[in-house]
């Protein structure tokens, strides 16, 4: 199943941990998550079978061990917070990211290099996006 469900800010830090890992047991998780024990393995686990429920993970069994992983990249949660913030408005979000954040020369160059490879993507007709 596939979600429309919006994380919540400690989903939101389950999905991090994730996309870092790629896959985790609940035990990666918690321990990726929370080095210092900033949370009980339990919560975790329970947040973990929450997002399950609501379409943000999915797990395989390995052993008796589930393994998570989860069902939207990176691009898929900034995708929503664009619409739900900005109304779509992409230049108005990276308008006030630039406001928000003082971007190093290095970070600037990267997103010039990104606003060209888009740009020769849309001008050969591959409209599709990368990295969902």
């Amino acid at each position: 199943m596939v979600s429309e469900a919006e994380p919540s800010p400690r989903e939101l830090d389950v999905l991090k941990a994730l996309w870092e890992l790629g896959s985790g047991s609940v035990r990666e998780v918690h321990r990726t998550m929370c080095p210092g024990g900033e949370l009980a393995f339990n919560t975790v686990q329970t947040v973990l079978r929450i997002m399950e429920t609501k379409g943000l993970v999915r797990h395989r069994a390995e052993g008796r061990t589930f393994v998570y992983e989860p069902t939207h990249g990176r691009d898929w949660v900034a995708s929503r917070l664009l619409e739900r913030v900005f109304d779509g408005a992409l230049d108005q979000a990276v308008l006030s990211l630039l406001k928000a954040k003082d971007a190093s020369e290095r970070e600037l160059r990267e997103l010039e290099e990104i606003i060209a490879a888009a740009r020769k993507r849309k001008a050969s007709g591959d409209g599709a996006r990368e990295g969902s």
